[in-house]
């Protein structure tokens, strides 16, 4: 990449022979409207590239090929800021070819979904593959895997691991720092990781954080958050000086809340990202374009809501030739006709077109390696090891927030059958298991969830941030079982159960995490599933995703992992 590779004298000395117009340039996109995220003017002109680069802008340029945009706007490619490449379940060739075609040029990732179930590994497989891809890819070095000390992974990484990979390519700093109690508590190896990153971006992750605690969590040298909900909180963060990641996703939407914390004042430190976006949601709505589209419909001004997609993210991370279409830049753009519609209709990566009206114009290869498969190591059990005695007269319950990944804890009397509680679907409340799948440990996690709606049968993922044990929720124990049993066979996967059979599934087999199929065919398949599930009463639109997070015990206030029931707060 041009920011990171050394440019010897003679491509330099030809960049700036095109830059003066002694030389043709490769390709001019001529005739178009330029938006300059530097100060927010559209201005008419032309783009002069050349190896990949913007040697120009104006109307003095030549070139080899021109395309004529007819008044068409330019715009820079857009960052994904804060991203799990692997919440869409798609290798990293299966992503490009899904959000390259939506404008977005550049990720920035942490990879702690696959570093969980198999360690660096898993990182250094999605980062060989990515090498041939017309995307960029960023890596964020994960912070906290485990997320914590409260739940079985399938990895560690320790503060060693963290120093290792500090130094590589396209490497910018240190993954979200999810573990904020270890923070707050001076947890030796994290503040050991924290300080090996000095000078160098360090992402945070601090839900509901506000007050002292807010204020020691930033002393550590935090950076940013994803994980507000509310405008209060947004904005005591950014007057405490962190970066406000806007966050739309699939699962936790909180553009609507925080959206009017972006002014005249803060937005240079406000960014837009996704966290966890569904293949059905790529596949239907596209990425971070879909965030911004979304903004400019909210009464953003159309360029603020493209800065905040590409030039804030890249003042953010230092990528300091990405996000502007300008001398020196690289030549990552994307063309569209309308900015309120923000329908793209060509994209370029390093100044070759790699899309056009919405489809990838480039091939990718899935290579196979053994160690990512097989990872669904589950020690036998039985029905008996389902039961949860009724010893006690209330119950605490995780209680589901639809379009958000926080929980509610409620206390509750629950039904009972023989001196065990059983799931009581009148008032919908469900049996909620976490079976530990990387070790054949035999643990298990019994608890209560309300507010999926189901009337009868079971789901159960292997993909369940961010250890990805197996989680599973259901309205009795034999259905419950057999969507367990299910995942174990596939490998990996979604499974659905009813009566005592299995209705649908979609396998997962790299990791327990991905699918190698093209992205239609996992995006019919998911949303057959989801179909599905609607059909056995489920009242989420995202049931899956919903029972993703039910596991990750970063996220308050009441969370269920293979090792017990987790009060986050």
């Amino acid at each position: 990449m041009f920011w990171r590779r050394k440019i010897n004298h003679r491509e330099l000395k030809k960049l700036i022979a095109v830059a003066k117009g002694e030389a043709p340039a490769d390709l001019l996109l001529a005739h178009a409207k330029i938006i300059n995220t530097f100060t927010a003017e559209v201005e008419p002109g032309n783009v002069a590239i050349f190896d990949g680069i913007i040697a120009g802008v104006g109307d003095y340029y030549e070139a080899r090929q021109v395309i004529d945009l007819e008044g068409k706007f330019v715009i820079p490619g857009l960052i994904n800021g804060h991203t799990h490449i692997e919440s869409p379940r798609r290798p990293i060739g299966r992503y490009a070819e899904a959000v390259v075609p939506h404008g977005t040029c550049a990720v920035v990732t942490d990879l702690h979904e696959i570093a969980n179930v198999c360690g660096i590994g898993g990182i250094k497989y999605i980062m060989s593959c990515a090498r041939s891809l017309p995307l960029d890819i960023f890596l964020m070095v994960p912070s906290c895997v485990p997320a914590t000390k409260l739940e079985t992974s399938g990895a560690q990484l320790s503060a060693d691991s963290v120093q290792a990979y500090l130094g590589k390519e396209n490497v910018l700093g240190l993954g979200e720092v999810m573990d904020f109690p270890a923070v707050l508590s001076g947890d030796r190896e994290m503040l050991l990781k924290i300080s090996l990153c000095k000078g160098k971006v360090i992402d945070g992750h601090a839900p509901g954080l506000k007050g002292k605690a807010l204020e020691a969590y930033l002393a550590a040298g935090i950076l940013s958050d994803h994980e507000s909900t509310t405008l209060k909180e947004a904005e005591e963060k950014l007057k405490r000086g962190m970066y406000l990641m806007i966050r739309e996703g699939s699962s936790a939407k909180n553009l609507d809340a925080l959206l009017p914390a972006v002014s005249d004042q803060t937005y240079p430190r406000c960014l837009f990202v996704v966290d966890d976006r569904s293949c059905v949601d790529l596949f239907n709505d596209g990425d971070i374009d879909a965030v911004v589209r979304k903004a400019i419909g909210r009464g953003l001004d159309p360029v603020r809501a493209i800065q905040l997609a590409t030039i804030n993210p890249a003042v953010y991370f230092g990528l300091h030739r990405f996000g502007a279409v300008a001398p020196g830049y690289i030549a990552n753009l994307m063309v569209i006709d309308d900015l309120a519609a923000f329908n793209i209709e060509m994209v370029f990566h390093h100044g070759q077109l790699v899309a056009k009206e919405g489809k990838p114009l480039f091939s990718v290869d899935i290579p196979k390696d053994e160690d990512l498969a097989h990872t669904v190591n589950i020690r036998p059990f039985n029905i008996e090891a389902l039961r949860m005695a009724a010893c006690e007269k209330v119950y605490p319950i995780i209680e589901v927030i639809p379009g958000q990944i926080v929980t509610k804890k409620r206390i509750e009397e629950m039904k009972s059958e023989g001196g065990f509680i059983v799931s009581d679907v009148d008032r919908d409340i469900l049996k909620l298991v976490v079976v530990e799948r990387h070790r054949a440990s035999g643990n298990l996690g019994l608890g209560l969830v309300k507010g999926f709606g189901l009337k009868t049968g079971a789901m159960a993922t292997s993909f369940a941030h961010d250890s990805h044990n197996i989680v599973a929720v259901g309205t009795n124990d034999e259905d419950i079982l057999m969507a367990i049993k299910g995942i174990e066979r596939l490998e990996g996967g979604l499974v659905l159960t009813s009566g005592g059979e299995i209705l649908d599934s979609l396998p997962l087999p790299i990791a327990g995490l991905l699918s190698t199929e093209p992205l239609e065919v996992v995006v019919n398949k998911l949303e057959n599933l989801e179909r599905t599930t609607i059909s056995l009463g489920c009242s989420l639109p995202s049931p899956f995703a919903v029972l993703s997070f039910l596991a990750l015990p970063v996220i308050p206030e009441l969370r269920l992992t293979d090792l017990g029931l987790v009060e986050v707060d």
